[in-house]
């Protein structure tokens, strides 16, 4: 996470919210009471329809009857406001320093928000957002190349591709035969869906110690009897 994320209080202006947005290349700043309380998200999302860009909605007087007053006032401050309180999101949903990456991801896939603020103790202390997931899998990969630098066999390899295979859900109609030579991998057989194709080469290219993967797999319509390859 980013810890001490730039933060605002309801009372700043939202001309000095979007200098910041840009300053600091961030799409999203928490609005805190200024002792650290999360009081909500203001975003570039909420920034879209503004009068000054002359973005604002503009409906048909029709229209307008049928959404009444309440609804039309709500926009007209969402385009006209001066001050954050006015226009940010106040439902905001947090994740604590111990949630783990997977739990982040599927509250930003569950909730469409591209942030999570990180509350300890009632008070904000970072700020998760999807570059610092993409700074992890970074991480990521750099470990899982220190971690293949240890020489596999070749025979290593190909039971550890083998492996995949056999727990993986998509695979269970896959027949294809591996053979390693000096970490290179050469895929034979057939699958019954194009997809599956993809799939074999990235299970082997996964595999630590692999250093090309070559895919001569066929794919078989099972209607027509096509063969591809």
């Amino acid at each position: 996470m980013t810890h001490e994320p730039i933060t605002v209080t309801p009372d700043t202006t939202i001309a000095e919210a979007a200098r910041l947005m840009l300053e600091h290349r961030v799409s999203g700043l928490p609005v805190t009471d200024g002792k650290g309380t999360l009081l909500g998200m203001i975003t570039e999302g909420d920034l879209l329809r503004r009068a000054e860009t002359g973005t604002e909605r503009h409906r048909p007087r029709w229209l307008e009857l049928l959404l009444g007053p309440g609804r039309l006032a709500h926009e007209y401050v969402d385009a006209h406001a001066r001050k954050i309180a006015d226009v940010m999101t106040v439902e905001v949903v947090t994740v604590s320093p111990r949630e783990p990456l997977k739990g982040v991801v599927e509250l930003m896939e569950k909730h469409q928000v591209k942030r999570l603020p990180v509350i300890a103790r009632g008070h904000l202390v970072g700020i998760v957002s999807r570059a610092d997931l993409v700074r992890a899998l970074v991480r990521g990969f750099a470990q899982e190349a220190l971690s293949a630098e240890g020489r596999q066999s070749d025979e290593k390899i190909r039971d550890a591709i083998l492996a995949t295979f056999n727990k993986e859900p998509w695979a269970s109609r896959v027949s294809v035969d591996v053979t390693v030579e000096n970490g290179s991998v050469h895929l034979h057989g057939t699958v019954t869906e194009d997809r599956e194709r993809t799939a074999v080469s990235v299970a082997a290219e996964n595999v630590p110690g692999v250093k090309a993967v070559h895919n001569h797999v066929v794919w078989v319509d099972p209607i027509s009897d096509l063969m591809v390859s």
